[in-house]
């Protein structure tokens, strides 16, 4: 049958068509996937990290991830309301936040800090590396066949009867550590103020990670939680933060008839993952506070170096000092604790940033031109025992050069240091000499002729200023200049020598004085016996008996002191034998500079004294202070001296 010319037409048409269907299949192949033929899901997979593409991604490569970590939703726009509530009545606290509050005797306050409040940069650990890349665990499945044999070509990954099943292995977080410190403000006060009265007894902190247990405190299971007493005023505990902390701060129960019950405790609390807020004694490194000297109302306290060289610039008094007098119990129970001392303390730094009592400043010396903080305490009740704590305040730092953070947390305080006062007597304390710039301890005076330090001061070193030049016109006669061939010594020059000689000068002609009511000891003298006391009374007469035909008794080493101070009977704490050496060992022997023999009793014995091999202060020397295995630090080096003997030649014995 013969077509019609549209008929034709329409058959070329459909027989186009159906090529072009044949050739599509032919070609391009499509495949339909039915939900029947996926394999099930391993229970190891991490469905959370994978998305679309990234299943495409691992498909093509086993080797090469680019896809982000692991999803973590944060929910941002909602509040702890909507996606969960604070368990157990718990207040939130966040990092490095303080929550300050008052807790009444016999109650328990209760907060959380929960681990998703803290992101994901900060929960990782510091020391971890960073990677682009994650590891991939592949295992490859067989394919069984129809006998349960396994095909060929098992875990070749070429499509001959295995099949890949790429894993996403989360990397392990690290867990870090939560810091926890407190501080006690203020504490119930005592109805009687007598010593034997009892201490206020103190907070307790409890900690518990268990989620049966989100209210922990006093009545709780031990296995659950853990419970921490306050160390005056003050507690520290770490743990980790794998999950969310529940803290609790308890005040116990305290007895009406000791003390005022309705006065509450007063705490500051601070959760950190980065490290403890508040600290005390011994957690930082301790700046140490020395006891310098004192008289009947004054003393001297001051830390040791602050710097190791001199370029180090101190600019500001990184230091606060508390101090407070052992007959008074108000301190106990916060000494540990920077706002409790803030509080309590007698002499501390007042509301208005004015320091009261002290005067703090910060003073250059040693051989190296170090800096250290001293710290001036005046107004003291006479023949009475101090404690003093040294303490860094908030946001205090050195600011050094090579250390300027500012940030340190809530406040450092650091180990106690004890002090005490003289009777009222014979000796005053001077510091801040022009000439002897290291003098700065007691030394005889008379309030009657010398009514304040400041002028008792101004006397000893114009007298030592004088002596000086005298020396220096001596000295002035020796080639000081001429090549080493000529000088009078290899291993010492003149200014070996006036530094000798300062140091000498300065120890001897101005006393370091003790009260005579100080118990003997070997390095104790006593001087001016044969005077009255400023009350007008006179020494025993057994001791005068004794020693009263001895001029080492009967008068000051300098003949001054009798002549213009006239400070009555005291002891002196007498001069390193290391001073008199080092003088003849620097200075040319023309000078005719030389020490007593250490056997001859009423030379040597009332002249110089040794140093303990304790580093206890056995004798006095520029730098010199109350402090035990330290002493090294202030003072001057004795390094290569030995003995020498012959009679003393300088008048000032």
């Amino acid at each position: 049958m013969q077509l019609s010319p549209l008929q034709s037409r329409l058959a070329a048409s459909v027989i186009a068509s159906c090529l072009l269907l044949v050739i599509y299949l032919i070609l391009l192949s499509p495949k339909f996937a039915f939900a029947l033929e996926f394999d099930p899901i391993s229970p190891e997979h991490d469905v959370h990290e994978l998305s679309y593409e990234q299943l495409d991604a691992v498909e093509i490569s086993e080797a090469l991830d680019l896809g982000s970590p692991a999803y973590e939703p944060k929910f941002a726009l909602f509040d702890r309301s909507i996606i969960g509530r604070v368990e157990g009545g718990a207040v939130d606290i966040a990092n490095n936040e303080v929550k300050k509050s008052n807790l009444a005797p016999g109650s328990t306050m209760t907060y959380v800090f929960q681990v998703s409040s803290v992101n994901g940069e900060t929960t990782r650990d510091l020391s971890e590396p960073l990677e682009l890349r994650r590891s991939l665990n592949t295992s490859r499945t067989p394919v069984m066949d129809g006998a349960g044999d396994k095909g060929e070509g098992e875990g070749d990954g070429d499509g001959d009867g295995t099949s890949l099943k790429p894993e996403l292995v989360r990397r392990k977080e690290s867990t870090k550590t939560l810091w926890i410190s407190a501080n006690t403000c203020l504490q119930p006060a005592r109805r009687s103020s007598d010593r034997t009265a009892p201490d206020p007894p103190q907070l307790t902190l409890y900690v518990s990670t268990s989620p049966d247990n989100t209210s922990p405190g006093p009545e709780q299971s031990e296995d659950t939680q853990k419970a921490i007493v306050f160390t005056e005023g003050a507690v520290m505990f770490n743990t980790s933060i794998d999950k969310d902390v529940y803290l609790s701060i308890s005040a116990p129960s305290v007895s009406a008839e000791d003390f005022d019950t309705s006065r509450q405790y007063n705490f500051e609390l601070v959760a950190s993952t980065d490290r403890y807020y508040y600290t005390f004694q011994g957690n930082h490194t301790d700046p140490g506070l020395v006891w310098v000297d004192s008289d009947a109302s004054a003393a001297l306290l001051q830390t040791n170096y602050l710097n190791k060289v001199s370029s180090q610039v101190i600019k500001t008094p990184p230091y606060v000092m508390f101090a407070h007098n052992d007959g008074n119990i108000d301190i106990r129970g916060v000494r540990n604790s920077y706002c409790g001392l803030s509080s309590y303390a007698q002499i501390r730094n007042l509301a208005d940033g004015s320091s009261g009592m002290m005067t703090i400043g910060l003073k250059n010396g040693g051989d190296l031109n170090l800096t250290r903080q001293e710290f001036y305490v005046s107004g003291l009740n006479t023949s009475s025992n101090y404690t003093a704590i040294l303490a860094r305040p908030p946001g205090k730092s050195l600011q050094t050069r090579q250390d300027d953070s500012s940030d340190i947390g809530g406040g450092i305080v650091f180990q106690p240091a004890s002090f005490s006062t003289k009777p009222n007597g014979a000796c005053t304390f001077i510091f801040n000499l022009t000439f002897c710039d290291q003098t700065q301890y007691a030394v005889p005076g008379n309030p009657q002729t010398f009514p304040n330090a400041t002028a008792l001061g101004k006397f000893y070193d114009d007298y030592v200023s004088s002596m000086w030049d005298n020396f220096d016109k001596v000295l002035q006669q020796t080639p000081c200049e001429a090549p080493s061939t000529a000088r009078y010594s290899l291993a010492r020059d003149c200014d070996d020598c006036k530094a000798a000689y300062k140091r000498w000068l300065c120890s001897v002609a101005i006393p370091r004085c003790e009260d005579f009511s100080s118990p003997d000891r070997p390095y104790l003298q006593m001087r001016n016996i044969g005077t009255p006391f400023p009350n007008g009374t006179t020494v025993d007469q057994a001791i005068l008996d004794e020693y009263g035909s001895s001029k080492a008794f009967l008068a000051s080493r300098n003949p001054k002191i009798d002549e213009v101070v006239k400070p009555g009977p005291y002891k002196e704490l007498l001069p390193c034998d290391n001073l008199c050496y080092e003088l003849v060992q620097s200075c040319p022997a023309s000078m005719g500079f030389k020490c007593p023999l250490p056997q001859s009793k009423f030379s040597f014995k009332t002249s110089y004294a040794s140093k303990s091999p304790d580093n206890s202060l056995s004798c006095n020397y520029p730098g010199s202070a109350h402090f035990l295995g330290g002493a090294g630090i202030l003072s001057p080096s004795w390094t290569g001296l030995v003995g020498v003997t012959g009679a003393l030649l300088i008048t000032l014995l």
